[in-house]
């Protein structure tokens, strides 16, 4: 090893991907861990950090040229020793070359930490995951200082309570990926104050905590900024919208229909989307290769909205006629034992398998969907996953078509009453899918999956039934 020269052992290590494999390469000489220490770039620790500052310490030494650093805490508890806590974060800060952070289930830290962290200047992306003792004084302390910021993503942050680091953040112009989940105080009103930023977004996802979803109220001045303000989504490429209210001139209604480059949509129990708001975005992003949408019943619609709006076939009809480029659909009810009057019926979603180009497809508590939906996948010549999850109308007649799909290899079954052992005799053996998952199918036994595809997988937990 002494002869070889330094690019090749360098090449040598960089092949090594895991984690483990480095760890124990490093110890087969010294030249291999003084090598590996310094090419060491990315770190990912947690509870086995104890003493945990002493060790962080040690670590950031030993690595002086740390880019992406990863703590999680995640089944932490007192006996594994004392968790990170602000003095760690000022151990952080020290690493000149650091641009990644990821703080998970870290529940010892505070504001102090983070304004340790402001004297990062390099850091353009921070990720916070249950760190219930940040608040946002301290994401504004930290934003004030790192004004690369790319990436801001925060997940269960319960007393971020404000919201002047978004609008300071909003003016900086750097920002690309913003993640906002759950975060109580957070609503779907304050996002206009990412103000120019949008227009640099191209990643957003939002999602409000479905046991607050009401809790924060829109107030006049926000909804007279969203209709004043132009604005601008044209870089946007991904949305992701969980649990928001989407009304007429209110907050991200004014966003959907402008995002002209849009690929990736995620509609998840938003309430009060229109076929309008479906159709402008369909005729505006014409790049779009993902749509998920899961419809809320009309159980779960709020009181305070009068003669509610629901989806319908024009939707569908809509983003069949403009997006062509589309690959990916996942359409969900969230109510199947009360099936929604805003269910796409089956010819609306057989236009749309028929117009685009779809290789993934994923079906939940469609209750329109049935046999005659998988005769029309036959003619599905882009389809190679099918996934049904609680589609009761289809039975062992339309199963049985699957042998007949063209290009079709991944078939996932969950919770389908109406097909048995029999729907699957025809894959038995043809090895037409490469891989075939079964869960909690009453109906199908373990011995009747067997020998339907390459790999297969098999579980049932029927407690859901009782």
């Amino acid at each position: 090893m002494d002869e070889l020269p330094d690019h090749l052992v360098w090449e040598i290590l960089v092949r090594i991907q895991k984690t483990v494999d480095r760890n124990s390469a490093s110890l087969a000489c010294k030249r291999l861990y003084e090598m590996d220490n310094e090419q060491r770039y990315s770190l990912r620790v947690g509870c086995g950090l104890d003493p945990a500052n002493y060790a962080l310490t040690s670590l950031c030494t030993r690595f002086p040229n740390l880019t992406k650093v990863e703590i999680t805490y995640a089944g932490w508890m007192s006996k594994l020793g004392k968790q990170l806590d602000d003095q760690g974060l000022l151990i952080l800060s020290n690493c000149p070359f650091l641009t990644e952070l990821t703080l998970s289930y870290c529940t010892f830290i505070t504001d102090v930490g983070l304004r340790y962290l402001a004297s990062c200047s390099k850091l353009s992306a921070l990720k916070l995951n249950f760190t219930p003792r940040i608040t946002g004084c301290g994401i504004l302390s930290l934003v004030v200082g790192c004004k690369n910021l790319v990436i801001l993503h925060l997940i269960r942050c319960l007393n971020v309570t404000s919201v002047e680091w978004l609008e300071y953040l909003g003016k900086l112009e750097t920002l690309e990926d913003l993640s906002i989940k759950n975060c109580r105080a957070i609503g779907e009103g304050d996002l206009i104050k990412i103000g120019p930023s949008w227009q640099k977004l191209k990643r957003l996802q939002f999602e409000v905590d479905a046991n607050y979803r009401y809790m924060k109220v829109y107030d006049r001045l926000a909804v007279d900024r969203w209709q004043k303000q132009l604005v601008q989504c044209q870089n946007m490429l991904e949305l992701s919208l969980v649990n928001c209210i989407i009304s007429p001139g209110r907050g991200l209604a004014c966003v959907l229909g402008k995002c002209k480059n849009l690929e990736k949509i995620h509609l998840d129990m938003c309430v009060g989307v229109r076929d309008s708001d479906i159709v402008s975005l369909a005729q505006k992003s014409r790049n779009l290769r993902s749509l998920s949408l899961r419809v809320p019943s009309d159980f779960s619609l709020p009181l305070l909205m009068n003669n509610p709006l629901r989806l319908t076939d024009e939707s569908l009809r809509a983003i069949s006629q403009n997006c062509l480029m589309l690959e990916s659909v996942r359409i969900s009810f969230s109510d199947g034992e009360f099936p929604s009057f805003s269910s796409f019926s089956l010819n609306g979603i057989v236009t749309l398998i028929q117009m685009c180009p779809i290789r993934e497809l994923s079906l939940d508590h469609v209750y329109s969907f049935n046999d005659f939906g998988m005769e029309a996948l036959c003619s599905a010549q882009y389809l190679e996953t099918l996934e049904l999850i609680r589609c009761q109308e289809v039975s062992d007649e339309g199963l049985q078509l699957v042998s007949q799909f063209p290009h079709l290899s991944v078939l996932k079954l969950h919770r389908c009453l109406g097909i048995t052992d029999d729907g699957l005799k025809p894959l038995v053996g043809a090895f037409k899918l490469d891989s075939l998952a079964v869960e909690d199918c009453p109906q199908i036994s373990e011995r009747g999956v067997q020998g339907a595809a390459r790999s297969v997988s098999f579980r049932q937990d029927l407690s859901w039934m009782y």
